[in-house]
């Protein structure tokens, strides 16, 4: 028997019985495995992508300035492709996960961007450090910024100004 106040008896009887585990397999079912594997199979090109950038642009000591670029331009490309796809073209469905989240977001490196920051600050360089992180923050926010404006901008229908008429004055 269970103290009072116990988590045993906390919880409901539907848990504490084996039942649950007939009732696995059905949320199995339910997990988009589809637009996982178009996020991972994207994540792997972004990544890709992401380490041939650094192999031709490997960075010495200090400041990772090719990390730092390659954020600032995978957050523009996100906004610019977000833009796109939400307010201009509607493509299918796994386009977004697939590019976005995954090419993308295996291209864009943010936890390489906080061990560059911890080596800088523990090398003796915390100027540099916080440097890095503000530049890296307000870059990305900007470059995103800038991406919307950009897919907004080239996206929208652009009138076509009429032919000015001339006068029979013009004319002669």
């Amino acid at each position: 028997m269970a103290k009072a106040g116990s988590r045993q008896e906390a919880r409901p009887e539907q848990v504490r019985s084996a039942d649950w585990r007939s009732e696995r397999p059905f949320a199995f079912r339910e997990i988009p495995w589809l637009t996982l594997g178009v996020i991972s199979a994207g994540g792997v090109l972004g990544a890709l992508a992401r380490e041939g950038l650094w192999a031709a642009f490997r960075h010495g000591t200090g400041v990772d300035w090719t990390t730092l670029c390659i954020n600032i331009a995978g957050c523009a490309l996100i906004g610019v492709l977000m833009t796109i796809l939400t307010e201009v073209w509607h493509a299918h469905r796994l386009t977004a996960p697939f590019l976005g989240v995954g090419v993308l977001g295996g291209f864009t490196t943010f936890s390489t961007y906080i061990v560059g920051i911890q080596k800088l600050v523990s090398s003796g360089t915390p100027q540099s450090g916080l440097g890095y992180l503000a530049a890296t923050l307000a870059g990305a926010v900007l470059a995103t910024y800038a991406g919307v404006r950009l897919a907004r901008y080239l996206g929208r229908p652009h009138r076509r100004r009429p032919a000015r008429r001339l006068s029979r004055k013009e004319l002669t």
